[in-house]
């Protein structure tokens, strides 16, 4: 895959993503929309990702399927947006000396403390992906998360300072090699040896039943569910049906 990924720095944005959500039809397939400060970065949920000013990576990703090369993408095989994102977020990272996890379906861990969120915004005609943005935040140099209790960088774990423009530069070179599996079959099968829990015996919340359990993750189904086994019973969850007690 031959595209040039073109890196767009912005000094404040309230929200890479929101930015790039309102320009849509101006940004080129591949454009990342990055800012050293992000005012109002937006995580799953409506959550808020709170990132200290010019420490971390806080950046978007437009993507456009059908265009230079990309596949394209439909609502049945959406999730692979996730599989590539979170990879290319856990790939990068261990060339920093990270090797961290994937969280289902896209937060990414280091041990029980979460070192990257995505949040990825579609635009989807029929059953067709026109359009989408892929935001990433990767802490790499802040020490103190005030607002966060279970947070950690880079640095808090290996002691090293990264140069951020030139990691952001890094990690494009990781995004577009880790692109070019969409639709390889190997795909799932790496995501899943990344899966955070997967094999463990852990404590889970099941939102649908409004109870605890103890439960083993042993994988994703192809549209993107996570198939957890209670003792003889398999049971498949969708987003926001199931939560880690961590």
């Amino acid at each position: 895959m031959e595209n040039k990924i073109n890196i767009i720095w912005y000094n404040e944005l309230d929200s890479t993503n929101s930015e790039a959500l309102r320009h849509i039809s101006d940004f080129d397939n591949l454009s990342v929309i990055a800012a050293i400060c992000q005012s109002g970065g937006r995580g799953q949920r409506g959550n808020r990702w709170f990132s200290a000013p010019g420490e971390n990576l806080t950046f978007s990703i437009v993507l456009k399927p059908g265009i230079g090369g990309i596949p394209h993408i439909t609502t049945q095989n959406i999730f692979d947006l996730n599989r590539i994102s979170s990879l290319s977020v856990t790939s990068f990272l261990s060339s920093q000396g990270v090797e961290a996890s994937i969280k289902w379906p896209n937060d990414i861990y280091f041990r029980n403390r979460k070192i990257s969120g995505i949040l990825i915004e579609n635009n989807i005609v029929g059953d067709e992906i026109v359009s989408s943005v892929i935001g990433i935040g990767i802490n790499l140099n802040q020490t103190e998360f005030p607002e966060l209790s279970n947070a950690t960088s880079v640095k808090l774990i290996t002691g090293s300072s990264i140069a951020i423009k030139e990691a952001l530069e890094e990690f494009c070179e990781v995004f577009k090699r880790t692109l070019s599996l969409f639709g390889n079959n190997s795909l799932s099968d790496i995501y899943e040896d990344k899966l955070f829990h997967k094999g463990r015996l852990c404590r889970y919340s099941d939102y649908l039943r409004d109870t605890e359990f103890e439960g083993k993750i042993i994988g994703v189904t192809d549209t993107g569910r996570l198939i957890v086994e209670e003792g003889p019973r398999r049971r498949t969850y969708a987003f926001k049906e199931i939560g880690y007690i961590l």
